[in-house]
């Protein structure tokens, strides 16, 4: 076994412990502790059996194991980025909208007390 696929496995396994805590904690949902264990059990896989990715890339018609998975966590990566630009936009919005309200609260509360 080469020193990089334990490496990889030792942090899958660190990242699969962490994800755990953050769930006992309550910082996670359950939707999230199993979308991030099942990646990191993957990741594991993956270094274990590298021929999977050469599967995944005849699978795609891509010529090579480490292109397939560039190219779909590439692709990946940008949707990820797409959904956390939506959040950041809602989350302005509720922003605007809560000082707008707080502003014309304080408004005319100081204009009642005149």
């Amino acid at each position: 076994m080469l020193l990089i696929q334990i490496l990889v496995i030792l942090f899958s396994f660190f990242a699969i412990t962490r994800t755990l805590s953050r769930f006992r904690k309550g910082n996670i949902g359950l939707n999230e502790v199993v979308v991030w264990c099942l990646f990191w059990v993957i990741v594991g896989i993956v270094v274990l059996v590298p021929s999977l990715t050469q599967w995944f890339a005849d699978l795609l018609g891509v010529g090579r194991g480490a292109d397939a998975v560039f190219y779909v966590s590439l692709i990946a990566l940008f949707y990820v980025v797409f959904r956390l630009h939506l959040k950041s936009r809602n989350l302005d919005q509720q922003i605007t909208q809560l000082v707008r309200k707080l502003a014309l609260e304080r408004a005319y509360r100081d204009s009642k007390d005149k």
